[in-house]
């Protein structure tokens, strides 16, 4: 296919979504449901314009979908702006952490009893299919840094912190099949792809973070030095987050999100620009831009406005490209039996009880509680893992199986939680105001 019938495609579909993008916010549709169904289109199904086989570009596909997670989960930390020490914190990292690990736990259960699938086989499969995805989970996110609703801040901490956290389990599963060295006894699994891992992504990108959002802020406010450019700081601070926390035997998701979480809290306060300080400068455009960015006061605020900005597009580009993959993807697999199965228990049994026993005690809502068990959103994190288990030596029958399972829940996810977010989010939106009011009178 030629580059111009490339391009002609493309450019209906971008600008079809940029035409559609506000009524599509008021339908029960989301625009991944349209590329999955573009993508799909596309591929051998349709016009054979695409041709993912994942088998055989199961390299080029982890990369592709390694770069749009990563800047998701930047994204992701440049949102939460809730302080460490704040009490928000211990849903999402309860989610991550004890809901994930209940969910692998199940899962791997399911696999085993149900599947005939082996242990390391099955533990594999859960790690896939546990973390949530922060790629197409945008319209359950916060909507703002300040934003301290319970339901999107534990969504969207989780869905930063679990594909990180999901890494351990894919490594336990590689080694009880013999792929990856787990240590005598389990101790090298233990000390490195757990303890280390985590804690060294996590302190690898936070320091990253702090160290250039806080040199970038100084050279601006004290010497009007290194303008613009806010988008190589972007695609500089992912880059390197990534790549020290990867040569240092650690999670590059993780580093990644700690470094967008910690550059968003350098010159904490103020977090925006006062339109009174617009109006303060006199100035438009450039000019206007040159005075906020260099400002003692704001330059920290109008690095994080760039940066947000720059990243938020990015981030739909990303998703525009991979979903489509994953659409086209769709013709390479076939529906197994036990496909149905899995969808059913994943999202009406082993994510609600996974989420149910996690905030055992947490101080949720009922409401909250059900819609955070209900949007357990799977996609292109999943989509990564699948990638990085092929290339790290899967038995092709047994690829064959877990690559079926997994585009199946990943394509049903897009659809039944896309349909559903518009409304479930609006009535939230419409209950809320009167739950307040609740607890106020009492």
């Amino acid at each position: 296919m030629s580059f111009a019938i490339w391009a002609l495609i493309i450019g209906v579909l971008l600008i079809t979504m940029a035409l559609s993008g506000t009524s599509l916010k008021r339908l029960p549709l989301s625009t991944a449901m349209l590329y999955l169904v573009a993508g799909f289109g596309l591929g051998p199904a349709g016009w054979a314009l695409l041709s993912p086989d994942p088998l055989t570009y199961a390299v080029i596909l982890e990369r592709v979908t390694e770069l749009a997670v990563l800047i998701s989960l930047f994204a992701v930390g440049l949102k939460l702006g809730l302080p460490l020490s704040d009490k928000g914190w211990r849903l999402p990292v309860r989610l991550a952490i004890v809901s994930m690990t209940i969910t692998v736990a199940l899962i791997a259960a399911i696999g085993v009893l149900v599947l005939g699938l082996s242990l390391g086989a099955a533990v594999l499969l859960g790690a896939i299919l546990a973390p949530t995805d922060p790629v197409l989970a945008s319209d359950v996110q916060v909507v703002e840094v300040g934003d301290r609703d319970r339901l999107r801040f534990s969504l969207t901490g989780e869905g930063g912190l679990n594909d990180g956290a999901a890494f351990p389990f894919v490594m336990l599963g590689l080694g009880l099949m013999g792929l990856h060295d787990l240590g005598t006894g389990g101790w090298r699994w233990l000390a490195v792809d757990v303890l280390w891992a985590i804690a060294g992504g996590l302190l690898i990108g936070g320091m990253l973070g702090t160290l250039i959002g806080r040199l970038v802020v100084y050279l601006r406010s004290r010497h009007k030095e290194s303008v613009g450019f806010d988008e190589f700081l972007t695609l500089g601070l992912i880059a390197l987050a990534y790549g020290a926390a990867v040569l240092s035997h650690t999670y590059g998701f993780l580093a990644v999100f700690a470094a967008g979480l910690a550059l968003q809290r350098v010159n904490e306060q103020p977090r925006r620009i006062p339109d009174a300080v617009l109006l303060e400068t006199g100035l438009q455009g450039r000019q206007a831009d040159e005075v906020l960015a260099t400002h003692v006061d704001y330059a920290g605020a109008y690095m994080m406005q760039a940066v947000r900005g720059f990243n938020e597009q990015l981030e739909r580009i990303a998703e525009v490209g991979v979903v489509l993959v994953v659409g086209a993807m769709l013709s390479y697999t076939y529906l197994p039996a036990s496909a149905g199965w899995i969808v059913l228990l994943l999202f009406l049994v082993v994510r609600p009880v996974s989420v149910w026993l996690g905030l055992l005690g947490a101080p949720v809502s009922h409401d909250q509680r059900i819609l955070i068990s209900w949007f357990g959103i799977r996609g292109i994190g999943s989509i990564y893992y699948l990638m990085y288990a092929i290339n790290h030596g899967l038995p092709r029958p047994l690829a064959e199986e877990i690559i079926a399972l997994t585009l199946t829940v990943v394509a049903v996810s897009i659809v039944v939680h896309g349909v559903s977010v518009t409304p479930l989010m609006s009535l939230y939106a419409r209950r809320k105001p009167r739950r307040q009011g609740r607890r106020k009178d009492d």
